[in-house]
Parts: structure tokens; sequence; C-alpha cells
């Protein structure tokens, strides 16, 4: 339930900004909008000024008058603006035998039909600019002042790919390192479907490491199971009452430095040792803000002491903040690196090193990674929204037939021709693009069910 709320709340943001860009700018050009919809298929309810609100279809022969009807329609994986006079998604013809109105999108200049048709992808990029703005000016960025690696575990997949405790990553692919971020982003991001060749100080000794994609997760959601930075410690996230561990006067927050006198940097090593000394007392010494302490715990029959693990960074964090004009330019930046980085994917799959179904994801992974965003934080889901809006805006500006770019080719050839292209010809191309539109989304779906 939880993900089909966040995806209906996303898809209905992201739908509704996209499309009011179009009914705005058909307004301001002088073109009548007949329909403004969310959703699309069978009208479940809306308002216009005739009929007021009404539930269910409208009659077959309804005139606006000029006046819009904005309704909810059953599908919400997507929305529409039906522009009077225009070959669009309700494959509506009927003003084809019939003289050009000077309210009609066909009657527009060229100019004005341009508007019109990029004002939806010019919102999407509004909305990532905006989000992306307020993130730099409000936020700044958090920069991890590490690219040491902290404990890597036996046979782990950090060790089977070669990494070492202690590696300090200077490069990744030619790209040099000065963060953790840049690390995390090097690696789960900008280098997908590329194996690595990592540069490393190990023992006061540079050397270069190669690293096969296939060492490495699929999900940067499992980096901190793969590389961790120095200065990462197991913690408490939470303690359960009546448990063995808030018997022994564990608290959340506390950071576990050894348990049963050995030094522990991950939660599997917490969980490993306090598992394999059920109902024995055993000494575990962690920092609680400023203070060193040891007590002794005994797990339960099950090996358990009742607590939820999570991880805690003690290293150095500088933070940058800017201006409220020098996050203009971040957010400008935001875009271009994240626009490049969309169309080096795209090519990535088209030269088969990157597999479809890690490069796109359909309703399913929308609706996933939405849920996880909204519930690790506001500011996270405004993110991942701004990322969702600008990758709506560059497949939507795409010269593909039922797409805006699709729209916006034919519009130019008719503007450079001096012809409008004929209506059947038009319809013909709308229901090919239509159906590969659809086709493409089934085997979207498809591979979202497969990584479920």
């Amino acid at each position: 339930m939880d993900y089909i709320i966040y995806f209906v709340i996303t898809i209905g943001i992201l739908v509704f900004i996209h499309e009011f860009g179009h009914f705005a700018a058909a307004k301001l050009t002088g073109m009548r909008v007949d329909v403004f919809a969310i959703g699309f298929g069978k009208r479940l309810f809306g308002w216009n000024k005739i009929t007021g609100f009404t539930f269910g279809d409208l009659a077959k022969d309804w005139d606006g008058q000029g006046n819009t009807d904005y309704r909810l329609s059953l599908l919400p994986l997507g929305g529409y603006v039906k522009i009077a006079g225009m070959v669009d998604e309700s494959f509506d013809t009927a003003f084809a035998d019939k003289e050009p109105q000077p309210y009609e999108f066909r009657a527009k200049p060229t100019w004005k039909k341009v508007v019109v048709i990029s004002a939806g992808v010019f919102m999407n990029l509004l909305l990532a600019f905006i989000i992306f703005w307020g993130a730099n000016y409000f936020k700044g960025k958090q920069v991890t002042d590490t690219t040491t690696l902290a404990y890597v575990e036996q046979q782990s997949a950090a060790d089977s790919a070669g990494f070492k405790t202690g590696d300090k990553i200077l490069a990744i692919n030619g790209k040099k390192t000065n963060s953790w971020e840049d690390v995390r982003t090097f690696i789960f991001i900008n280098t997908l479907g590329e194996d690595l060749k990592v540069k490393l100080l190990r023992n006061s000794q540079a050397q270069t490491i190669d690293v096969p994609r296939n060492k490495i997760p699929d999900e940067e959601l499992q980096q901190i199971l793969f590389l961790m930075p120095e200065g990462v410690y197991p913690a408490a996230g939470e303690v359960f009452e009546k448990s063995p561990a808030e018997n022994a006067g564990i608290k959340a927050g506390d950071i576990f430095l050894e348990v049963n006198n050995q030094q522990v940097f991950t939660s599997n090593q917490v969980i490993e040792l306090v598992s394999s000394n059920p109902e024995k007392e055993i000494p575990i010494k962690l920092v609680r803000e400023k203070d060193t302490l040891t007590l002794q715990a005994t797990p339960g029959a099950d090996g358990k002491i009742g607590i939820v693990l999570g991880h805690f960074y003690t290293g150095g964090v500088t933070h940058k903040e800017f201006g409220f004009f020098e996050s203009f330019y971040y957010a400008y930046m935001d875009i271009v690196n994240m626009t490049q980085l969309t169309f080096s994917m795209v090519g990535k799959v088209f030269s088969g090193n990157l597999e479809f179904g890690k490069a796109f994801g359909g309703p399913v992974k929308i609706a996933q990674i939405a849920t996880r965003s909204a519930e690790s934080g506001f500011s996270n889901f405004l993110f991942f929204l701004a990322l969702l809006s600008l990758s709506l805006a560059i497949i939507n500006i795409m010269p593909f037939p039922v797409l805006d770019g699709g729209h916006l080719a034919i519009i130019l050839i008719e503007g450079v021709t001096k012809r409008e292209i004929p209506i059947k010809v038009k319809i013909a191309i709308q229901n090919a693009g239509f159906v590969l539109l659809l086709l493409l989304m089934a085997f979207i779906i498809y591979n979202d069910l497969l990584n479920i």
C-alpha cells in the first residue's frame, strides 16, 4: 500500500507539472484547451464551468465552448492536455473536416506551436532546477573527508574484488577521488556497466587494481556492505524494551568498538560474535557521546541481545554552504551532469555494456525508490522527485511518436516545408508510436518484476 501511495503521489506531481506547462502555454498563446486530465482512459470525475462537478464520462457531443474539463481518469500512468485542433493521444480528428478556427492549435504560427509543445519539458526542467537550487542553498553539501577503506572482511565481495583494509582510493577510471561521495558516485553511478581501474595507496605504495563489474553489487544501497570508509563503526539504531541489551545498559546511538574483547568494524562482526555466545555474559566496549564504556551483556538462547544495528561515521566531515546566486550555478551543473549521465547510460544499453533493466525502471521501480526515499526523509524524496522530473524531460524531448519530441519534429517539418502533414499520416504515426510505447512499457514492467 505504501508503494501504491507514494507512486501515485510521485507520478501525480510530475504529470501535473508537465501538463500544466502545456496548459498554461496554450492558454497564453490563445488556444482552447478542452481537457486537462491526470491519468488515461475512463473519466472518473471532473469539473468544468458548464456541468460543474460530475462523475463518469461526459456526453459524447459535449462542447466546452472554450471551457476546460479538469478530470481524473482511471489509469494513473500519466496524463494529457487536449488542445483544440491538435492530433494527440486522444486521436480525436473530428475537427479535420472543418475550417481551421483562430483558437485551434493548427491555426497558430510555428513558434507558438513550438512553445506549447516544449512547455511541458520546460516545466519538468524547472521543477528539477528549483529542487536542486533549494538543496544547494538551504542544505549545502556534506563532504566526507576520506577515501580510505575501513575493515575489509575476508571472503567478502570487497575482498574478492581486490580491496584491502586501509587502502586509500586515489582515482577510479582516471577520475580523481577527493571524498567518499566521489568514491560512491564513481563506483555505483558514473561507471555502470564498466569494469573499474582503481588507483590506490596501499602500504605507502601506489598501485592499480582491476575490478570486474560482476564483483560490484548492483545497487548503491548495498555499498555499505561492499566498501566502508575509515571511521565507520557499527552502532545501535534501536534497543528493544526488556531485552538483554537494555538490561545491560546499551542505548540507541551507542557505537560498538569491541565485542567479547575483539575489535569490530561491521555489523556482521557484531552479529557473529554475539550469536556465537548464547546465554554467556560477554563484555561490550562502546562509545556514548564522548565517553568510552564497557558493559556486560548476556545474549538470549537465540543468540540475540535485542538491538537493531546500523553504522555511524565518526570521521571528519566538511559542510559546504552556497550563496543565493552561487546555488543557481551548482543547480545548473547538477542538471548538466545528470543529463550527460543519462545519455551515457542509454549509450551503454545500446552498445550492450549495460543491461536494460539496470538502466531503466518503470512503475514498480519508481514506487520502490519513491517509498524508500520518502521514508528516509522529505529532502531525499524531493531529490528523487527532481531526478525523475529531469529524466521525464529528457525522455519526452526525444523525437519519438506520441512523445513531445515527436510532436515537435512534426511541427518543425511543417514549419520548414510550409505544408501541413495529412491528418491520416499523423494518426498513423501516433498509432505506431503508441503501440511501440505500450510494448516498451510492458517490457520495462516485466524487468521491474524480475528485479523485485
